[in-house]
């Protein structure tokens, strides 16, 4: 438990530097696909595919922490 708690306000900066730059990413996205139209489809398939890779990165993490 003690663990935990140190760690406490590290993750949380962690966490809402991750939200900030997945904003920004999602902002850039938005307005290159008003910029070029023709992107948006090759730009939709890039992000399906990042969202499977966060998913199997997250059951590996989840994986490796019941491990412990």
């Amino acid at each position: 438990m003690a663990r935990n708690a140190d760690y406490r306000e590290l993750r949380t900066c962690l966490l809402l530097l991750a939200m900030a730059v997945g904003l920004l990413t999602a902002g850039a996205i938005v307005c290159l696909t008003f910029a070029y139209p023709r992107l948006a489809e090759p730009l939709a398939a890039g992000a399906a595919v990042l969202t499977c890779l966060a998913g199997f990165v997250r059951l590996i993490v989840k994986g490796a922490g019941d491990r412990r």
